[in-house]
Order: C-alpha cells, then sequence, then structure tokens
C-alpha cells in the first residue's frame, strides 16, 4: 500500500463489485504492455473462479480475452460503467505473450486486503474453521457418502472450532450461510474472507440427514501454528530468536519433525513474518521449516544466527523450505530474493 501526500486534488478510479460481474461482461483492460502508456483493450468475463496455480488456495481469478501483455500487470479492468472490477494480474501462454488467457484479481479481494493492510494489526488474516478436505471431489467418495455436491471433510483438527462445534470426518458441508458451496476452494476462499470471531452456519449432511451448525471462525495462522505445537508467547530461553530478515525462528522439536516429515535436529521452524520484510517479500510463513540458507545447512538456532549476520544488502539469499499443511503447497521447495 502506497500513500501519496500532495497538496493538490488527484484523480480516482471507483472500485466497482466484482461479485455483480457475470460471464459475458464487457471489459476494459487499461495497461502499459510493452512499454506502450495508456493502452486500452476490450473483451469480456470469459470466467469467474479461476484457480491458476495447481495447488495454491486462495485463488479466484477473474478470466478475461481482452488482451493483456507484459506492462499491464497491476492495471484495472473496468466495467462499462468505469468502475475497476479487478487489477490486470496475468496471463496463461506458451509465448510469453497475449494468447487469449488473462487474469484479474476481482476488486472485491483487493478491498479486503487493502483494508486490513491499514488496519491496526497491518496484516492479512485469513479465517479457517480447521477442516481438510480432498481438492478434487471422487465420484466414489460422493457415492459411498451418498452426497452429489459440496465438499465431504477428510480431517478435523484437534481442538479447532470445526471440532468444538461438533464437525465430524465424512460430514458434507454444501452451504454457507444459505450459499450453495461450489468446490473445496470455493469453501476455503469464503472461510478465508471471514474475521476471526464471526460466526457461519454451514448446510451439512450426515448420514444422508441435513442439518444446520454454526461455527465461529479462527485466524488461519495461529490455527496453523497450533497444529504444530507452537505456542504463542514464551519467555523463557526457548523464545523466537529475531533476525534482520523479518523473521523469528524457534528450534524443530521432535514431534514436529515428525508431522513435517523431517529428520530430527534439521532445520529450524519460523515462528513469525513481519509484514512487509524480506522474509514476506519472499513467501516465507509462518510454520514453514527453513532447511538451508544460501547451500549452509541450518540446523540450530545459532546456524540461523549466524548465517544471516553475514547477509548484506543487495546479495541474492536462496531459502531450502519444507512446507506442509492446509492451504500450503505440500513439500521441500525454494524461495529466493535480493536482500534490500
Amino acid at each position: 500500500v502506497i500513500k501519496i501526500d500532495v497538496n493538490r486534488s488527484l484523480p480516482t478510479a471507483k472500485l466497482g463489485n466484482s461479485d455483480g460481474m457475470q460471464v459475458g461482461d464487457w471489459v476494459l483492460a487499461v495497461g502499459s504492455p510493452f512499454g506502450l502508456q495508456a493502452t486500452v483493450t476490450a473483451g469480456i468475463v470469459s470466467a469467474k473462479g479461476r484457480n491458476i496455480v495447481p495447488g495454491r488456495q486462495f485463488q479466484s481469478f477473474i478470466q478475461t480475452d481482452a488482451a493483456i501483455n507484459p506492462g499491464n500487470s497491476g492495471g484495472p479492468l473496468v466495467n462499462m460503467a468505469g468502475e475497476v472490477i479487478g487489477i490486470n494480474t496475468a496471463i496463461l501462454t506458451d509465448t510469453n505473450a497475449y494468447a487469449g488467457v488473462g487474469f484479474a484479481l476481482p476488486s472485491n479481494t483487493v478491498a479486503n486486503v487493502y483494508n486490513q493492510l491499514i488496519g491496526p494489526e497491518h496484516r492479512v488474516s485469513r479465517g479457517s474453521i480447521g477442516i481438510e478436505f480432498n481438492a478434487q471431489e471422487n465420484p466414489a467418495i460422493a457415492r459411498v457418502y451418498g452426497v452429489n455436491s459440496g465438499v465431504t471433510i477428510s480431517n478435523v483438527v484437534a481442538g479447532s472450532p470445526a471440532e468444538q462445534a461438533g464437525l465430524k470426518v465424512g460430514d458434507n458441508i454444501n452451504s454457507v450461510d444459505g450459499r450453495p458451496v461450489k468446490n473445496g476452494d470455493d469453501l476455503v476462499g469464503d472461510i478465508a474472507s471471514r474475521k476471526p470471531g464471526a460466526k457461519v452456519a454451514l448446510g451439512v449432511i450426515r448420514n444422508g440427514k441435513k442439518q444446520d451448525i454454526t461455527v465461529t471462525v479462527a485466524d488461519r495462522a495461529k490455527l496453523f501454528a497450533s497444529r504444530l505445537g507452537e505456542e504463542e508467547d514464551s519467555s523463557d530461553s526457548s523464545s523466537p530468536k529475531e533476525s534482520k530478515l523479518g523473521l523469528s525462528v524457534r528450534a524443530v522439536t521432535s514431534d514436529i519433525a515428525d508431522r513435517l516429515d523431517i529428520p530430527a535436529g534439521k532445520g529450524i521452524i519460523v515462528q513469525d513474518v513481519k509484514p512487509g520484510s524480506f522474509a514476506d517479500d519472499v513467501g516465507l510463513s509462518r510454520g514453514d521449516v527453513i532447511l538451508e540458507i544460501n547451500k549452509q545447512p541450518v540446523n540450530s538456532e545459532d546456524d540461523f544466527t549466524k548465517i544471516s549476520s553475514t547477509l548484506k544488502s543487495g546479495q541474492d539469499v536462496v531459502f531450502l523450505v519444507r512446507q506442509r499443511g492446509a492451504g500450503r503447497q505440500d513439500g521441500t521447495i525454494f524461495l529466493a530474493g535480493t536482500l534490500p
């Protein structure tokens, strides 16, 4: 979020309601493709709720055939009333140029993130109720459990709001506050948009019988941290070590090592990430386990402190990271960037 202080009024664009857009509605994409400033292209809304990176949650892009090329990213997608209903974000192509498939971040998502970033906590908080399910519903699952829509629960996190509300493995969630649930991404996106503490009414089918169950939404980051056995506050010698990278870490306990399927004594766990920091920019999140930094093993908090203290501004930094958990890529990946 950039704040501009000027002593004159500036023209502004009105945010529209992206949820109100329908497939087939006309839209205009504005940007500077290939450096050609103030270029406007026209098209329609081709689809809504697109997930363009497999395995990643919190994706619900507007698909459009309005020409989007390198240089359009960050520009507005507007409706015929001149309202911004999306921010041009990406294209799907084999040639690095427009191929008729572009994507924009919905304006309602933009507004939600903006309001949280300028709020008291200056971070994006996503809601969760603590359930897991198959990314794609298998027809055999639907037949065995006697359902033909919604999401079938495969795991209920211990101590989660879902468990406290009485949700069980095999329950099928087919609506949220009366709105039908299309699929898993739809359910996750809806719950993630709710503030912690909010109550949601879930339409549930259990053993062929319909019932309504009210669940209180929790903070997703804190819920995931509790799954790893972390404590929010600690004043003893195991308190997290902070660094100039913008994160604090803790040693990996044997219990956490078992949960993440890594050898005991390997890596350190990310306890917290400062919003807007280098760690935040490269994609590190609470609960990630850092195994290496610039090819150097990180097996203790001391290792992390020594390695991070040698890093200098302008230096490339590559993290080898183990991720696992609901909403995360399951596996070991590289995260990298240049230290400012």
